[in-house]
Order: structure tokens, then C-alpha cells, then sequence
């Protein structure tokens, strides 16, 4: 049985404490939680009848702990990881893992040097229609890849933002690409094959924050593949798809519904048995949604550490999709088409102000 601390009470505390604190998860149980505000840990330690600490090293000291998962803002993600390494536990970091490159490196040294496992959350990866097309892929029933398209269109309105003094700000949030898309940015790359260059342009459309709202950018990957990045939290009156495209000269698929969750086009030159039921029995992830990655993501990171496996996603994937993040905020930046494996100059993200 292996015991988590959560560290970090807000909004997306939720979908991590019902898995853990709920027995949802074989061989996992919520031990402790921790938030600076008191009172948010005080309500999620009496929900699932476990401790409450205001600081987590008090609480790395008091509970026999082996994982720790960190639902702080994304900008303090970095510090937090890098401290929590220290005691030597593995560490599931929300994402995105960091907002720097340089944060991010820091990270996964300090947890090498520590012997602790870091995993970053991309629980859309294991939505079973998103498997379903990652199979095909390795398969290689697209043959030649052609292009690869994500949309988010979601709806957040100043309220959203206003929840938090963090939200919408350079130094510990990002905008939309960095926030709601950048699952969506790291399925396309995990589909699409390693990125050559980016051209981005960015808008705050509708709300008041630092960050953008909106964002659009195309992508060449090395494989000479295209690609196309639409990404928007300003969708009125509610959200409206989060979707992948993927063509080749073989087939093509679209993954859409509100969370890369439903398959809507599946269609291939060559037709095997499954791809008659696959609509029917892959189209949809099962009923509970909410949360359904999230549980499969959790069943990976217990096998990994039980069975002593290798992360789907560790600290040098979650990386290798913030580069790529980075690489569309230079873009905006400058104006200009920017080639990866770059060193930024102008993107803003997790830059501290003081």
C-alpha cells in the first residue's frame, strides 16, 4: 500500500483526493494534505480523515509518506519539487512540470540525485480513444504522416481568473498554452514525432490577465509533417471541443468531445476486423469521464512504482513539451518562426518580478 500526500488543496485537488481518498486506487491511499491556507487543508483532511499540515515539511516529518503529488500554482512547482526531493519519496507534479526550462532541469536533477521517480501528469494520454489511435500509429497504419491539428476551444470567463491572484499571470501561471492546451500540445507531439519549428501569434481577447486567452500557431515537425495549434479559453457562452486531427496517407482519425474523449472519424485504407467495432467499443472513454484519466494515470504511476517501471511520462518527456510551449511564447514574442533547441531570450513565462 502506498501512502500520498497531496501538496496544494485548490480547484484540481479535488480529482486527485476522490481517486486517492475514495480507495478508487488499488494498492493507493491519501495519507496527509497540505496547503499554506490552513483552512483549505483543515476541510480536505476532515472530508477523507487524514492530517492537515500548512507546511510540508512538518508534515514530511510526521507521516509515513512514499509519494507526494504537488497540485501547487505551476510557477512554484519547481521549488516545491526540488524541496520535496530531499526526502528521497517519488513525486507526481501536476502540469505543466515547470514554466522554465531551466526550472525543469533542476527538477529532474534534483530528483536523480535523490532516487525519486518524477511524474508528470498527462492523464489525457491514457484516455482509451487517445490509445486507440496511438496503437494505430505505432502500427503504422497512417503510413506517411500528413498533418496533425489540436483544438481547444473552452470557455473561461473573469471569474475563472479572478479565483486566484495567480491565474493569468506570467511568473506562476502562463495563458492558455500553457494551462488548458498544454495536454493537448503534448499529445501532438507524442502523435506527430519530434518538433522542427514553430510560428505562434497570441491575443488576450476577453478577459483581463497578463497572459493570452487565445493563441494560434502552425508547427513543422522533422518528419516534414505539419501542424496546426488552436488554443482558446475565450469560447462564449460555454466550452466547446478539445480535439486532435491526425491525416496520413493511409487514414485518418479525429479525436474531439470536450477532452480528447470521443472518437469521431476513424478511417483507414486498410480496414482490419477492430476497425468495424472500434467505433462502438473505443468511441467513448467509459461513463465517468470526469476523472477518468486521471484514475488510469494514477493505476500507471502505482504499477511503475510497485513493479519498478518506467514512467510513460517522467521529467524529460514533461520537458520535452514544455520546450515546445516555450518555443510558441518566443514566437509571439518575436514575430518569428523559432527553430527548437533554442535558448529563450524573449518569452515572458515564469519570469519573476521582483
Amino acid at each position: 500500500m502506498l501512502n500520498f500526500a497531496l501538496v496544494g488543496c485548490g480547484r484540481i485537488s479535488v480529482r486527485h483526493s476522490d481517486l486517492l481518498g475514495n480507495g478508487i486506487i488499488p494498492n493507493a491511499r491519501l495519507a496527509a494534505v497540505c496547503d499554506i491556507d490552513m483552512k483549505k487543508a483543515e476541510s480536505l483532511g476532515k472530508k477523507y480523515d487524514v492530517p492537515a499540515y500548512a507546511d510540508m515539511h512538518s508534515m514530511m516529518k510526521n507521516e509515513k509518506i512514499d509519494v507526494v503529488s504537488i497540485l501547487t500554482p505551476s510557477g512554484l512547482h519547481a521549488e516545491h519539487v526540488i524541496q520535496l526531493a530531499k526526502y528521497g519519496k517519488d513525486i507526481v507534479v501536476e502540469k505543466p512540470m515547470a514554466l522554465t526550462l531551466e526550472d525543469a532541469d533542476a527538477m529532474i536533477q534534483a530528483c536523480d540525485e535523490n532516487g525519486s521517480k518524477l511524474f508528470v501528469v498527462k492523464q489525457n494520454r491514457f484516455n482509451v480513444p487517445v490509445l486507440k489511435l496511438r496503437e494505430a500509429l505505432e502500427a503504422k497504419r497512417f503510413g506517411r504522416l500528413v498533418m496533425g491539428t489540436i483544438r481547444v476551444r473552452w470557455c473561461r470567463t473573469q471569474d475563472y481568473y479572478n479565483q486566484d491572484p495567480w491565474r493569468g499571470t506570467w511568473e506562476l501561471d502562463g495563458g492558455v498554452l500553457t494551462n488548458q492546451a498544454s495536454h493537448h500540445i503534448d499529445l501532438l507531439e507524442w502523435m506527430m514525432g519530434d518538433v522542427e519549428s514553430v510560428f505562434a501569434k497570441g491575443n488576450t481577447s476577453l478577459v483581463n490577465i497578463e497572459t493570452e486567452d487565445t493563441a494560434v500557431a502552425t508547427v513543422k515537425f522533422t518528419n516534414g509533417a505539419l501542424g496546426i495549434i488552436e488554443a482558446t479559453t475565450a469560447a462564449r457562452p460555454t466550452d466547446l471541443e478539445g480535439s486532435i486531427s491526425i491525416l496520413g496517407e493511409q487514414g485518418t482519425v479525429v479525436i474531439g468531445g470536450f477532452a480528447v474523449n470521443k472518437i469521431q472519424t476513424w478511417k483507414f485504407s486498410k480496414e482490419t476486423d477492430e476497425d468495424l467495432e472500434i467505433m462502438d467499443r473505443y468511441s467513448v472513454n467509459p461513463p465517468n469521464v470526469y476523472g477518468y484519466g486521471h484514475q488510469a494515470y494514477y493505476e500507471h504511476v502505482v504499477d511503475c512504482i510497485i513493479n519498478q517501471k518506467s514512467a510513460l511520462v517522467d521529467g524529460l518527456k514533461g520537458r520535452k513539451s514544455l520546450e515546445l510551449i516555450t518555443a510558441l511564447y518566443e514566437s509571439i514574442e518575436t514575430g518569428k518562426e523559432v527553430f527548437l533547441r533554442f535558448q529563450p531570450k524573449k518569452c515572458r513565462l515564469g519570469i519573476r518580478n521582483h
